[in-house]
């Protein structure tokens, strides 16, 4: 593999901070010795999250196999980093939980590797969303199976809906604004619709639920930018933005400087009626000791432009296997399996997705555990469950995940802000971000 290929795939800030390591570090993965310790254990790294309940599912997977794993974590901010560093130092790995946004730089650098030729695995895609096994899939090939999942949902504040004198939340963008501005002239709220908008990760989820929810999408399934097309959604998305800031003042200007946690207070403040968030957030609002609008927060499908439906964005984390690991049959069976008992069913359930949802809440990828009751009860002390399962099922995942998506998000982001801020036109912001996409992919 030539180096500038390599570089390519590690991205550039990667590549100048592993080239220092020295040019060996860059070898093509199949060329690279693993310093392997002599053991028929398994090792497995994820980022640090409900640790207790990992280390817990793993023992109990040691005793039903008898294959030890070698268990390590990381934090979240550090996590990708330093999988990247261990990737290209041949450290040993077997398996490891993998961000879909990760998937075509890890799947094209040869650091994982695909598990689709495991019928263990590929059976539980009968019972997965549509938008996990999607989101796992690169290039036609499936790369894991879900470990966490979740979306953005369209949240309100019953009280507040009720007090402006309306039965029932908004079902389009239109009649939002509709709602929103009779709260104006009631001063219920200045304004009405929580967006954050803010130059951080949470936006390109912001930016796709607003285009798929008016009926568009980004990019083609050639990989092409569609968004600059009038008729795709995204410059109707975007207008709507700009109008809800700066003719109806329903959106405050300040949401181009607004991440999504500030976001987040403000609405759980009471300073909002509406808000586009996470929808493990619903949890959160509707915790008295955390949120001043507890009991009212409720969710409603999200809104529908005039030529769209009401599809939101998702996104989900993975278990996926090391390339090292599939090269020798015996790891990559052992790999497989250790998959399969987090990622699909042990002991006859899907006990570590059910386990991780009791524990802190997080989201699952595959439709029996609705039915749980033990899910259900959860679910409903806090939210409905039948409307988190009926938004779920209308997830999509995002259509921009490519090598060149990093290169290209910091320059979209910064378009759609500046339409919002008056100094662009909506079809020329999305024109910008449309071109470079392209260069991006021609050059790839």
């Amino acid at each position: 593999m030539m180096l500038k290929d390599k570089m390519r795939q590690l991205g550039r800030r990667d590549f100048l901070r592993y080239s220092a390591a020295g040019a060996g570090a860059l070898m093509a993965p199949g060329l690279v010795r693993p310093a392997r310790a002599e053991t028929a254990g398994l090792t497995m790294h994820t980022w640090s999250a409900a640790v207790d309940t990992v280390q817990s599912h793993l023992s109990a997977f040691t005793a039903e196999t008898g294959i030890p794993v070698n268990y390590g974590n990381s934090p979240w901010a550090q996590y990708r980093e330093g999988m990247v560093a261990k990737f290209v130092g041949g450290a040993p790995l077997d398996a490891m939980w993998v961000s879909d946004s990760w998937l075509p730089e890890w799947a094209e650098a040869g650091w994982i590797a695909p598990v689709d030729e495991f019928d263990s695995l590929m059976k539980y895609n009968a019972e997965a969303e549509d938008f996990c096994t999607q989101s796992m899939t690169y290039g036609g090939r499936q790369y894991g199976l879900t470990y966490y999942t979740d979306y953005m949902a369209f949240l309100y504040d019953e009280a507040k809906l009720k007090e402006a004198g309306f039965d029932a939340p908004p079902s389009s963008w239109d009649e939002l604004v509709e709602q929103s501005r009779v709260m104006k002239e009631k001063g219920i709220a200045e304004y009405p619709m929580m967006l954050a908008m803010a130059q951080e990760s949470w936006l390109i989820e912001f930016i796709s639920t607003l285009v798929y929810s008016h009926g568009g999408r980004l990019v083609d399934d050639s990989g092409s930018a569609v968004m600059q097309d009038s008729k795709e959604g995204a410059v109707e998305a975007l207008q709507w933005v700009v109008d809800a800031v700066d003719k109806h003042k329903i959106v405050s200007p300040a949401c181009v400087e607004t991440g999504e946690l500030a976001g987040l207070k403000s609405f759980a403040a009471g300073n909002h009626a509406f808000a586009m968030v996470a929808k493990y957030r619903l949890r959160m609002l509707n915790d008295p000791a955390q949120s001043q609008i507890a009991g009212n927060v409720k969710q409603a499908m999200m809104p529908q432009g005039a030529n769209g439906s009401h599809a939101t964005v998702g996104w989900m984390r993975f278990h996926g296997m090391s390339t090292q690991a599939a090269q020798d049959k015996a790891r990559a069976e052992n790999t497989a399996k250790l998959i399969e008992w987090f990622g699909g069913k042990s002991d006859g359930a899907y006990t570590f997705q059910k386990l991780l949802f009791l524990d802190i809440g997080a989201g699952f990828g595959v439709k029996p555990l609705f039915e749980d009751p033990e899910i259900r009860a959860a679910y409903d002390s806090y939210g409905d469950v039948n409307m988190i399962q009926a938004q779920q099922a209308l997830a999509r995942k995002k259509d921009t995940i490519t090598p060149w998506f990093g290169e290209w998000n910091d320059t979209n982001g910064s378009a759609w802000q500046s339409a919002i801020l008056g100094n662009v036109d909506a079809a020329g912001a999305v024109k910008k971000s449309a071109d470079l996409w392209n260069e991006l992919k021609d050059s790839y």
